[in-house]
């Protein structure tokens, strides 16, 4: 597939909502991409669901009920399944991946499919009001919840951490998921430490619903000490910005990333580092005019065409958008939206990523084994579209 073959006289609403069909599965969820990811994943179609609720509320309900009918009952290290934890990914149709023996399906190596569940869980209902919904999975959600707290967090100091069993799956189970970040297991990503914390907000508001003032008040109590954690053991000073991770020996893991912008939606991050945060965003080694980069420019691994070095990525750039508008950051959410609806018109649509060279976007990449195409359409990618194109 090439560029001209995707320019049409369609509008770019019209393509966008094109898109989304051809990616709904009949059971009413969003398959993450084509032609590499037609099917199921926590992360991924969660993350669409959520950009598409204005939309259409039922892509996220159809996502939450097969979400919550195939999560973790057992510890099976194979599959990186626990009990209560939100699959990564599954093709209903196999038993393992396509093309990597060993993996096999469903395969619940992901960090933040659980505390993303939860979330999708809460907007959801405020959206919606469903109240017979909620009830009929308020035992999945307290699964999910103690999935957190017993196995998320094995060491028990309240930040959430990933350590592959499986060799020939995942080794990193955040949305960065390739092997291009080298870090000493088990890792506590910083983005997920956000999500945590969103998580267990929404939930206790969903258990004050419930009546569950128990529930409640121990969600409540763990997000203000999380909070706190967070921003003593993540804040680098002298960056004025958090850390991408802790390593294993619970160290800092000093790289400026996009993953920090994620946790402007949460609400995770102190008062006063808020400002430090979007300011680094959008300085000239992160931000371009095509969208924020993934991985600062002044890093020495950066690399434009690297899928997470570089690169620049739609769905990482709404969510951090998201973030700027929750916080009446206008000017900054206006100036990234403009930037990716640029993207989009230069390269005819807006795929999986794409590099940024010379201010322009381009579909190109070096990487080892991967095509010079990325995924199109993709799921998050198209629903990033949708969602700044109905933007009042």
């Amino acid at each position: 597939m090439n560029n001209t073959a995707i320019k049409t006289k369609r509008s770019p609403k019209d393509l966008a909502i094109k898109e989304i069909a051809g990616l709904k599965d009949e059971r009413g969820f969003l398959k993450a991409g084509q032609p590499t990811f037609s099917r199921l994943f926590g992360r991924d179609s969660l993350i669409a669901a959520w950009q598409l609720l204005d939309y259409d509320p039922d892509i996220a309900k159809a996502t939450l009920a097969i979400l919550s009918e195939l999560q973790g009952s057992k510890i099976d290290e194979k599959r990186e399944e626990e009990p209560g934890k939100i699959i990564h990914e599954t093709d209903m149709e196999l038993d393992q991946h396509p093309s990597i023996p060993g993996f096999p399906f469903p395969y619940y190596g992901s960090v933040d499919s659980t505390p993303l569940y939860l979330i999708i869980f809460g907007i959801y209902f405020r959206k919606t009001r469903d109240e017979e919904f909620l009830d009929k999975h308020w035992g999945n959600i307290l699964a999910a919840v103690n999935w957190i707290e017993q196995y998320g967090d094995k060491d028990g100091d309240l930040f959430l951490e990933y350590f592959s069993h499986n060799k020939n799956a995942l080794a990193n189970q955040c949305w960065k998921d390739s092997d291009e970040y080298k870090i000493k297991m088990p890792v506590a990503i910083v983005e997920v430490q956000g999500y945590q914390y969103l998580a267990l907000l929404e939930t206790a508001r969903l258990a004050r619903i419930k009546n569950d003032l128990e529930v409640a008040k121990k969600l409540e109590e763990r997000a203000e000490k999380l909070k706190k954690a967070f921003n003593e053991r993540f804040w680098m000073e002298e960056e004025g910005f958090f850390a991408l991770a802790l390593d294993g020996k619970k160290n800092q893991v000093k790289k400026i990333t996009s993953n920090s912008g994620h946790l402007l939606f949460t609400g995770i991050i102190e008062e006063g580092k808020i400002n430090p945060v979007i300011q680094r965003l959008f300085r000239r080694d992160m931000f371009t005019p095509r969208g924020i980069r993934t991985h600062s420019a002044l890093e020495p691994d950066f690399h434009p065409e690297s899928y997470h070095l570089g690169a620049v990525w739609p769905h990482d750039n709404w969510i951090i958008a998201q973030g700027l508008k929750k916080l009446g950051f206008t000017h900054e959410y206006v100036a990234l939206r403009r930037a990716v609806m640029k993207a989009r018109e230069e390269i005819g649509f807006l795929p999986e990523f794409y590099r940024v060279k010379e201010d322009k976007a381009e579909l190109k990449s070096k990487i080892p084994g991967y095509p010079a195409m990325p995924c199109y359409p993709q799921a998050w990618s198209s629903g990033a579209l949708l969602n700044f194109l109905e933007e009042k």
